[in-house]
């Protein structure tokens, strides 16, 4: 990997990681926290099987993650797709939030459709 794919790829494991202490982010991968510090620093690059771990909690998929490690243009995200990602990196409290707002949007949606029920 190049020195601009390195840089790419700390980019995105702090994106992963988002507010989790490395501590814990190495748990969750099932790595040792000296491997999430050497791949901050860009000392090493993680394997195949971290680096698809790595995707998924950036909310890319392997494919994604490879193309722009290389350069190479990718297809571009959807709104729910980057609304996907920005949840990963988010603090419950604000995720929280946000499913309430979608609860409360399928309760309106729902009353608005048993009422054209009744009506009709």
């Amino acid at each position: 990997m190049n020195d601009e794919g390195k840089k790419k790829l700390i980019e995105i494991i702090k994106q992963a990681r988002g507010d989790m202490s490395q501590r814990a982010f190495c748990k969750l991968l099932g790595v040792s926290a000296t491997a999430v510090q050497m791949w901050e620093k860009g000392v090493k690059v993680p394997d195949t099987e971290n680096l698809s771990r790595i995707a998924v909690h950036a909310g890319y998929t392997m494919e994604e993650l490879l193309s722009y490690l290389e350069g190479k243009p990718i297809q571009e995200a959807s709104d729910l797709t980057i609304i996907l990602r920005q949840m990963n990196n988010m603090p419950l409290s604000q995720v929280a939030l946000i499913v309430q707002a979608g609860a409360n949007r399928l309760a309106s949606a729902m009353e608005s459709a048993e009422g054209e029920i009744k009506a009709g």
